[in-house]
C-alpha cells in the first residue's frame, strides 16, 4: 500500500498515515512558473495499491487539478489500482440544474477523475448521495457521523438535547444524527432570496428549554448557522452548537461564526484549518483521519467498509 498526498491537507495526509503507521510516498508536487502544476513520484509504485489524499478545497481548481495529474502519474507509473481519497469533494454543490444553460459540475469532476485513471473513490458526506451514482468505478462515501455521535455524547451528558437541520434540504441528514443520540428533531425554514444569503423565516418544532445542535454538511459563508442560531434562541432555545462536517468557511465566515450566537461550531478537518480557525473562540476542528485511515486499510486488505457507516 503507498498514500500519496497533495497540497490541500498535508497534516491530515500525515494524521491518516501516522494512524496507517505507513509513510507517506516521497512525492513532489509544485508549480512552474505561470503555475502548471507538476508531479513527480519518487518511490516505485509498481504493482502498489496507492491512495492518493487529496481534498479539493480553496484554491479548488488549483487542487482539482493536483489530484488528476497525481493519478496520471501513478497510473503511467504502473500501479496496480489507484483510490482518489477525497474528504471533500468540491464541486458537490452543483449536483443538477438549477436554471437553463446552467452546469452540472459535480458529474464533470467525477468524470475527470474516472478519466485520469482513478480505480475507486473515497469520499465523505457528499452534499448529494446521489453523486456516488455519478461514477463508473466503485465509491465509497462515509460518514462524519460516527466521530460527532462520540463527540456529542462526551460533551452534552445531562442536557435536554434537540438536533435541529438548519434547512429542509438537511432533513434526512439530521435525523439520521438525531436517531443515533435519541434527540428529536427541529427544522429552520429559510428562505434563501441570492446565493450567498439566507433569511431564518420559522422554527418547526419546539425548542423551548432546549440544547440545540444544528447539523449539516457544509459551512460556506455561515450565514444560514448565524441566523439559525439567532432564530432558535429567540424561540427558547438555552444554546445553540453547530457540527459541520467541511468547513468552507470563504470570506468573512469565520469572523462572522466567531461574532456570532453560536455557542460552539465544530468542524472536521476534511478541510485544512486557516490560523483564522485555528485561534477562533467557538471554532474547535475534530479530526476524521482515524476514520479515513480505517477505511482506507479495510479497502487495501478488501474488507468491509459499511460498518464504519453505522
Amino acid at each position: 500500500m503507498k498514500l500519496v498526498a497533495g497540497n490541500s491537507n498535508p497534516s491530515l495526509a500525515e494524521a491518516i498515515a501516522a494512524y496507517l503507521n505507513t509513510p507517506l510516498t516521497k512525492c513532489s508536487v509544485r508549480r512552474f512558473a505561470d503555475m502548471e502544476v507538476f508531479v513527480e513520484v519518487q518511490e516505485n509504485v509498481r504493482g502498489e495499491d496507492c491512495f492518493v489524499i487529496q481534498s479539493t478545497s480553496f484554491p479548488a481548481n488549483d487542487h482539482m487539478m493536483e489530484l488528476l495529474i497525481l493519478i496520471d502519474a501513478l497510473k503511467r507509473s504502473s500501479a496496480r489500482r489507484i483510490t482518489a481519497v477525497v474528504p471533500y469533494y468540491g464541486y458537490a454543490r452543483q449536483d443538477r440544474k438549477p436554471g437553463p444553460r446552467t452546469p452540472i459540475s459535480a458529474k464533470l469532476v467525477a468524470n475527470l477523475v474516472e478519466r485520469a485513471g482513478a480505480d475507486r473513490v473515497l469520499t465523505m458526506d457528499l452534499h448529494a448521495g446521489q453523486i456516488q451514482g455519478f461514477f463508473d468505478i466503485p465509491t465509497d462515501n462515509l460518514f462524519a457521523a460516527p466521530e460527532m455521535v462520540r463527540d456529542i455524547t462526551d460533551k452534552f451528558k445531562d442536557n435536554n438535547l434537540m438536533v435541529v437541520s438548519p434547512d429542509v434540504g438537511g432533513v434526512v441528514r439530521a435525523r439520521g444524527l438525531a436517531k443515533r443520540i435519541g434527540a428529536p428533531l427541529a427544522i429552520v425554514d429559510k428562505r434563501r432570496d441570492r446565493p450567498g444569503e439566507s433569511e431564518v423565516m420559522n422554527i418547526i418544532g419546539d425548542v423551548s428549554g432546549c440544547s440545540c445542535i444544528l447539523v449539516d454538511d457544509i459551512v460556506d459563508s455561515g450565514g444560514t448557522l448565524c441566523n439559525a442560531a439567532t432564530a432558535l434562541l429567540e424561540q427558547g432555545a438555552t444554546d445553540v452548537s453547530a457540527y459541520i462536517t467541511h468547513g468552507v468557511l470563504s470570506g468573512g465566515a469565520v469572523a462572522r461564526v466567531t461574532a456570532s450566537k453560536l455557542k460552539e461550531m465544530v468542524i472536521t478537518d476534511t478541510i485544512m484549518a486557516t490560523e483564522a480557525v485555528r485561534v477562533s473562540r467557538n471554532i474547535r476542528v475534530l479530526s476524521i483521519a482515524p476514520l479515513i485511515g480505517e477505511a482506507i486499510g479495510r479497502t487495501a486488505r478488501e474488507e468491509s467498509v459499511s460498518s464504519l457507516f453505522h
